[in-house]
């Protein structure tokens, strides 16, 4: 009978979802907006994202052969990193800038902390910040929606909806849903960002509560700025950083609790910046400082285990 007795770690029950599974959903979330920035900037973000995505997976690749650990890759986690990175980045980036922030996102961020699950920030937001930090002029060039229409050598460039905002200029609903407008490939289209958010809701690989405080936090801070509550909404990169970026497992809390509290963070800081930093945007730097903190939320907010004694 002894021969038979088995000591593993936990977990002992196992459900069908494993991390491929679980990326290769939101490789199809991502879809749509893929679609959308193909049409609305053409084939340079289509370009963007393929160098972005093959850059990620030959980082994590070479990273992982040369420190002669287990091939990765098949998990597909580096391709929605690569997807990632590249939907908050404009169109007219160089590709060279774009393998740069690559290397940042998976060899700086991801590996070197231990791989998937281990990094302290999603990398993704990580990369685009260092490109803004590093690039910035080459980062705020926004191209003008369906400008390669018109056949000419010349971009025609344009400017984002925040920050025709804060000129006194503003963008219409209509726009800021089918995406005729400046700004990141993957933020402009807020349909096909919605689209993907349901899917992913509806598998059930993220919970609503994150994206839903994050958004629900912006809409009352906006309003109480005298702010359009919509046009916040639907513009920069609010709902590409709250139903994407905000709700990676690595880097959210495990709690409920948490999570608002996170969701909250994340919203207040977001707001804050949008009416009254000098920078039109603040969805990656709320991210960012909200994921450091997260295994401080997660302390606080965790379930005393069953009698377990109070801490």
């Amino acid at each position: 009978m002894s021969n038979n007795l088995k000591i593993v770690p936990s977990p002992h029950l196992r459900g069908r979802a494993t991390t491929r599974t679980i990326m290769l959903d939101v490789i199809i979330a991502l879809i749509p907006a893929l679609i959308a920035a193909t049409y609305i900037f053409g084939f340079d973000a289509l370009l963007l994202c393929v160098v972005c995505v093959v850059s990620c997976v030959a980082f994590e690749y070479l990273f992982r052969k040369i420190l002669k650990r287990s091939n990765t890759i098949g998990d597909l986690s580096a391709v929605v990193t690569g997807l990632l990175l590249a939907f908050n980045l404009p169109a007219t980036l160089p590709p060279w800038m774009a393998v740069i922030g690559s290397f940042v996102a998976i060899v700086i961020v991801k590996q070197l902390f231990g791989g998937i699950g281990q990094n302290f920030a999603n990398p993704a937001i990580v990369g685009r910040i260092v490109l803004f930090i590093s690039f910035s002029s080459a980062m705020t060039n926004w191209v003008k929606p369906l400008s390669y229409q018109y056949h000419t050598t010349n971009v025609m460039t344009t400017a984002t909806p925040l920050a025709l905002m804060r000129s006194g200029r503003w963008t219409e609903y209509a726009d800021l849903l089918l995406g005729s407008i400046g700004g990141c490939l993957g933020e402009t289209c807020a349909i096909a960002l919605i689209i993907g958010g349901l899917y992913l809701i509806i598998r059930g690989v993220i919970s609503p509560v994150i994206p839903v405080v994050y958004l629900a936090t912006v809409a009352v801070g906006a309003a109480l700025g005298g702010q359009d509550v919509l046009f916040h909404l639907l513009s920069g990169g609010l709902l590409l950083g709250a139903i994407f970026m905000a709700t990676d497992y690595a880097t959210s809390p495990t709690t409920t609790l948490g999570k608002v509290i996170f969701a909250f963070g994340c919203g207040a800081i977001t707001i804050t910046i949008r009416l009254f930093g000098a920078y039109a945007e603040g969805v990656s730097f709320a991210i960012l400082l909200m994921n450091i903190v997260t295994p401080l939320i997660d302390r606080y907010t965790k379930s005393k285990p069953l009698g377990g004694a109070a801490k």
